[in-house]
């Protein structure tokens, strides 16, 4: 202990000799250490960034879709197949184990009206409570969700998002105010927490959401009428008598209810197409095989034959960020890549200031060899001083890299977290470099002729 300590201050007595020539040497060891601590700070936050964003999306969620009918050889494109119902829905929960919950999905872009204030959000969207807890939006900002029981009865009431609630009462609370979405008036009972925007781009709260039979049999309804006899009897239409300019005259034989008669209490129809069916799996390595299973399950529930294409989609929502997140990831590893390149070039210039310094004191290696010294603790002198020079170096790097990450985060709003590993890592290698780069030239020292060396001029 005794000899380490004084080999270790007869080290920094001699980097103090040349400050300059000292600071220039591990100028490269610097840059490099700070180069890693910073790529890996942004890199884990924007990781970390990632994550919450594919939280956002739900638990494990699973998104099936209509697929793409054709007549007569013309592709009418995705989402104009009529096949999948709430009764598939029902079936991929019963059927498929690795699935926990599947909600039925409805939607349409209207105009959300309170007031003297309108609002069109990015959706307007039927489904069921199971879709809140997919989604991980079961705990609300405000008020409550709609129940089971409300989506049975095709009840007029909503969930707002963030952005139509602000948009249209301000700093005022929406619950128990009501809004007029289409021809219907809703009663909003809760308000979603945030979730901000996906990975698309696209506003997650900008959202209205109801009761799939609201959305699809008292204010949308307009995949049902494909035909004269939906659309002629859709109550929707009938209410709205502003295009009648002359009424009809026939006198049925028996009272009919009156349009409005007909909104207020309606008949649901037992068959209704979904426009999506949001699956949540139990992890996220049971994705694939859900897929699976779902695919297998709905094809046997729509008797496609073996040679029949699909007539639905099924795709996993978190794609896009998961590639988003292993594009960062290797982004991150290009550029540490690059700092580690910094790294060893910082090495070669300790290497190379190391063999001037051993020529430099060449008399005086040759004077403590005299004297008794080994070679053993020549290597051991010129080696810590080597590793010194490093430490010190890679010190100044992790103050200056972490100091350039919380630079970052202010001035660009990029998200980064401090990473103890990475700090680890920095000694390690600020170890391992002067070690590597250090042992040539302590070598060398260690193996200079006495005699000769007090001979060098």
């Amino acid at each position: 202990m005794r000899t380490l300590y004084f080999t270790t201050r007869t080290a920094l007595h001699e980097l103090a000799r040349h400050k300059l020539r000292s600071s220039l040497t591990c100028l490269g060891i610097v840059i490099g250490i700070a180069a890693v601590i910073v790529m890996t700070e942004i890199g884990q936050g924007t990781t970390e960034a990632v994550r919450q964003t594919i939280s956002t999306l739900g638990a494990n969620m699973v998104q099936v879709e209509p697929g793409a009918s054709s007549s007569s050889g013309v592709h009418w494109g995705a989402g104009t197949c009529l096949t999948l119902s709430p009764e598939d829905a029902d079936a991929i929960v019963r059927e498929c184990p690795t699935v926990r919950y599947a909600a039925p999905g409805v939607d349409c872009r209207l105009q959300v009206i309170y007031r003297e204030r309108n609002w069109k959000p990015w959706k307007v969207l039927g489904t069921t409570p199971e879709y809140l807890i997919a989604r991980n939006w079961a705990d609300l900002e405000e008020g409550n969700a709609f129940t089971d029981a409300e989506v049975r009865t095709a009840a007029t009431v909503c969930l707002m998002g963030q952005t139509p609630a602000k948009h249209l009462f301000g700093d005022e609370s929406p619950i128990g105010k009501t809004i007029r979405v289409g021809s219907l008036l809703l009663r909003v009972i809760g308000v979603l927490r945030p979730k901000g925007t996906n990975m698309m781009g696209f506003d997650q709260d900008d959202v209205v959401i109801a009761p799939w039979t609201t959305v699809k049999f008292r204010i949308n309804g307009s995949k049902l009428a494909f035909s004269d006899l939906n659309a002629a009897f859709n109550p929707v239409n009938q209410v709205n008598t502003l295009s009648k300019v002359y009424p009809n005259q026939q006198m049925p034989l028996y009272p009919q209810p009156s349009p409005t008669q007909i909104a207020d209490t309606p008949m649901l129809i037992r068959f209704a197409d979904l426009d999506d069916i949001y699956v949540s799996v139990h992890s996220a390595e049971e994705i694939p095989h859900a897929m699976e299973q779902i695919k297998q399950l709905l094809r046997k529930r729509h008797r496609l034959r073996d040679d029949q294409p699909d007539d639905f989609g099924v795709r996993d929502m978190s794609e896009a960020s998961k590639a988003f997140a292993s594009t960062t990831i290797m982004m991150t590893n290009l550029l540490l890549g690059v700092a580690l390149i910094a790294l060893v070039v910082g090495g070669v210039g300790i290497m190379n200031i190391m063999l001037v310094s051993v020529t430099e004191r060449t008399r005086e290696i040759g004077l403590r060899m005299a004297v008794g010294a080994k070679p053993r603790h020549i290597l051991r002198q010129f080696l810590t001083e080597a590793v010194l020079l490093c430490l010190l170096g890679g010190i100044v790097g992790m103050l200056i890299g972490h100091g350039a990450s919380v630079l970052v985060t202010a001035l660009l709003k990029w998200p980064t977290i401090p990473s103890m590993e990475a700090v680890v890592a920095s000694f390690a290698t600020c170890t391992g470099v002067g070690v590597v780069f250090g042992y040539y030239p302590a070598w060398k020292a260690s193996r200079l002729d006495p005699i000769v060396a007090l001979r060098y001029e």
